[in-house]
């Protein structure tokens, strides 16, 4: 126990190994030279640090450095299979599945569509898509460290149940966690989906660097991620986020919100809202069929497109109205927790773009006695997926990384 105190020599080599990991998965490739002027460690200590490391398997020769006087400096790299973790994004129509190796690198993906699917099929949908992945990565599900699943609402901790997501069939079992860890031999973690989504913004995105800020997720449902001193605040029963339940003006309240899985502030400014938006003001050429989403997102982005092109008439207005109905709730959002920035995130927010960002900003102006700077979402491609990998990695490279043991 002596040689994992902390000051002892060992203790300094793990950190100075972790630090060294780091930089290689920050800055890519790296000779000796470059990695110990990047951590201070001498030549001789930084040749050391880089051979123990080899030897371990967590760091391989890649290659050269070319273009300098003198012999070529010999690079050294992150060494990518050192372990590999998986991330599932669930929805009520399908489970997308992905593998990543240590660097971050997605090697594997496979998607199952659900739709119409036995409620009593959640662990063989599970296993499908997972295995659809890791095969599609080469490799078997024994060779996952970790898999990290985001569903919508959340587990609550007290029971087990799923809570919060009373539209995805199948997953409200309170057995259904006990059974997943029965087939899947490594640790499983869940999270909300739009949690993950705040996950993926501040390791990759709008919120890196970033300690205290709200993601608000306007896709299928509306929902928000709280991240307070750079931790996920989850709450007691893991409910913290769910504001399409918050009671906001100029919305009617709805009572025993988890029964009819809504609330005012989804029914002011969620997706379905859109096309009645576009009927009153009398919009004409709105789509026809699709779902709420679908049509939602062509609408915006329709009037986000009219706008930049120097048109006003109703598909400004919708972008007027549709902004307010988001600054209402988010002023409440503010007023709490007075965040330093607001992250859009979600289909209906990127279809809008600018246009809908400003206004939204505009408006919350008004509304809030803070001022926090609106973001537009940097990840776009499968963001939930993207989050979960993510977290699996965190928690990966910490056991992964550490050399003290």
């Amino acid at each position: 126990m002596a040689g994992n105190t902390p000051g002892t020599p060992s203790v300094l080599r793990a950190m100075n190994d972790r630090a060294a990991l780091d930089l290689l998965l920050e800055h890519g490739p790296l000779s000796r030279t470059r990695i110990g002027k990047l951590t201070g460690l001498s030549k001789p200590t930084a040749s050391q640090l880089l051979a123990r490391l080899e030897a371990a398997g967590l760091v391989v020769a890649t290659g050269t450095a070319a273009g300098r006087p003198g012999p070529n400096a010999q690079l050294y790299a992150v060494n990518a299979s050192a372990a590999h973790v998986a991330g599932l994004d669930v929805n009520a129509h399908r489970i997308v599945a992905a593998v990543a190796d240590v660097t971050g690198e997605t090697v594997g993906e496979f998607e199952l569509r659900t739709p119409g699917r036995r409620a009593d099929s959640v662990v063989r949908q599970v296993t499908e898509a997972l295995d659809g992945a890791v095969a599609d990565a080469g490799l078997a599900r024994a060779d996952l460290h970790r898999v990290v699943i985001g569903t919508p609402g959340a587990f609550d901790p007290n029971t087990g149940r799923l809570r919060y997501a009373s539209h995805l069939p199948g997953w409200h079992s309170p057995a259904l966690l006990d059974e997943l860890a029965a087939v899947l031999p490594m640790p499983v973690e869940y999270e909300n989906d739009v949690n993950l989504v705040a996950v993926a913004e501040q390791r990759r995105g709008a919120a890196r660097g970033h300690d205290d800020f709200v993601l608000l997720w306007n896709e299928e449902g509306l929902g928000a991620a709280l991240v307070i001193n750079g931790r996920l605040h989850r709450g007691f029963t893991g409910g913290a986020g769910e504001v399409g339940f918050l009671p906001v003006p100029g919305a009617p309240l709805v009572r025993q919100v988890t029964k009819a899985n809504a609330g005012g502030f989804q029914e002011l400014a969620g997706a379905q809202v859109l096309a009645r938006l576009a009927r009153e003001l009398g919009i004409e050429d709105a789509p026809g069929s699709g779902t709420h989403q679908e049509i939602a997102a062509e609408l915006v982005g329709r009037a986000a497109e009219a706008v930049e092109r120097g048109e006003g008439g109703p598909y400004a207005a919708l972008l007027d109205r549709f902004a307010t109905g988001l600054a209402t709730g988010l002023a409440s959002l503010v007023a709490v927790l007075d965040p330093e920035i607001v992250v859009l995130s979600g289909e209906l927010f990127s279809r809008g773009g600018e246009q809908l960002r400003g206004r939204v900003a505009a408006e919350l102006a008004e509304l809030a006695a803070s001022r926090p700077r609106l973001l537009a979402g940097d990840v776009t491609h499968r963001p939930v997926l993207r989050g979960a990998l993510e977290s699996a990695l965190a928690t990966t490279r910490d056991e992964v990384f550490d050399t003290s043991r």
